[in-house]
């Protein structure tokens, strides 16, 4: 769905489903100004179109005993596909990172790594390193998160 084909109401409801995806599509359709099948049908081609892509839960970290988010930044000296789909079958089979990137700059990869404690974490660089071949790893841990969300800006959509 190219960005002209994106009213006002898209966008409303766009900002709605961000922040409560699980209500009702009558108080999504009351909140932006519509009746409610034609703010289904506006969902349905939302969807259709890629725009919406998921519908998920979001979970409190702490209540699942995964409090402690670990940034990892990975340099690697080898940059061949066979290397990559390596390391890419590696990282996704790790299910405490949540996040992967692939940098520009002098960090290669990026990953955002939840676990319950050090020592959890320790395990999960063990698996990482264990089956790839990399030059630095250097792990940060959060101290304290400031902001999080979720909701893309929908701003750039004029």
């Amino acid at each position: 769905m190219a960005k002209q084909k994106l009213d006002a109401i898209d966008r409303k409801i766009l900002e709605v489903l961000q922040q409560d995806a699980g209500l009702q599509m009558s108080e999504v359709a009351s909140r932006v100004g519509l009746s409610q099948t034609p703010c289904w049908r506006r969902v349905q081609r939302l969807k259709e179109a890629g725009v919406i892509t998921k519908n998920v839960m979001l979970l409190d970290p702490h209540k699942i005993n995964v409090g402690v988010t670990a940034f990892v930044a990975i340099r690697t000296s080898t940059h061949t596909q066979d290397w990559f789909e390596h390391f890419k079958a590696t990282v996704e089979a790790i299910s405490e990172v949540v996040e992967f990137y692939r940098m520009s700059g002098e960090v290669d990869y990026l990953l955002r790594v939840v676990v319950p404690d050090i020592a959890a974490y320790d395990a999960v660089y063990k698996r990482l390193i264990a089956g790839t071949q990399l030059f630095d790893v250097s792990s940060s841990f959060a101290m304290e998160e400031i902001k999080f969300t979720t909701a893309l800006p929908l701003s750039y959509l004029d």
